[in-house]
């Protein structure tokens, strides 16, 4: 009986890290060239530019304390209510990445890289005069869809120098992803073919551009017709004219 229980022990335990090798466990290299046909579109390539941030300080952040409710009579007798904080909870589960159900409580410092993944993902929205309200990472950076992908069912298509030039949102195992001003309903991951989890957004994968150097770059819109900043609702922001508009690069 004992044996048998320490077989079903070993079993469960090399189960639980084969689930979490298959999520994001494989960091996506970040010294890939980058393809003659990104070099040669006249665009700023600084992938290490200003727009990238500090390494990620941490990931699981202790609980903060709520604040309770309190009630004060106004001038007019009636009752002034101060809400307590909310924490955020976890609207959905998508195996081992928990989306919870608005920004995190806690200052989340973004990942330097934008190619190794985080444990922990902020989601935020934009608004651009031109091409509306888009979604951004923690740290600003413009999040983009292709449409040579498709989101029923999810599926990337974006691989090899495209994923170079278009390196993709990760998310790594155990994965904890704030959404703000997107639901958490339509944000999920998506298993890539190197054994990394990419971020969807109502099933579309989202990527970086490597010629965004900073918070509100916007050069890959519109690029080939294909690339366009993602909206919180998954679809496509407005074609709007740049620097970059009709000039090719790597798909």
């Amino acid at each position: 009986m004992i044996k048998r229980s320490r077989t079903i022990y070993v079993v469960t335990m090399l189960a639980a890290l084969a689930s979490v090798a298959a999520c994001g466990s494989q960091a996506a290299p970040t010294n890939q060239p980058v393809p003659v046909a990104v070099q040669q579109s006249g665009a700023p390539l600084n992938p290490q530019g200003p727009g990238e941030l500090p390494e990620l300080a941490g990931v699981d952040e202790p609980p903060a304390e709520e604040l309770p409710a309190t009630a004060q009579p106004s001038a007019t007798g009636t009752q002034e209510v101060n809400q307590a904080v909310q924490k955020p909870t976890v609207a959905k589960k998508q195996r081992w990445v928990k989306i919870f159900s608005g920004p995190s409580d806690q200052d989340i410092t973004p990942p330097k890289s934008r190619t190794a993944g985080s444990k922990t993902v902020e989601l935020n929205t934009t608004e651009n005069e031109q091409i509306g309200t888009y979604v951004t990472d923690g740290a600003g950076r413009t999040l983009y869809r292709f449409d040579n992908d498709t989101n029923k069912p999810p599926k990337t298509n974006c691989k090899g120098d495209c994923a170079t030039a278009w390196p993709p949102l990760l998310v790594r195992s155990p994965g904890k992803i704030f959404p703000d001003g997107i639901d958490p309903q339509i944000v999920g991951f998506v298993e890539r073919g190197d054994g990394t989890c990419q971020v969807t957004i109502n099933g579309w994968p989202v990527y970086y551009f490597v010629a965004d150097a900073k918070a509100g770059d916007l050069n890959g819109q519109g690029l080939n017709g294909k690339w366009f900043a993602i909206k919180p609702d998954g679809g496509k922001t407005a074609d709007t004219p740049g620097p970059l508009a009709s000039k090719g690069t790597t798909e």
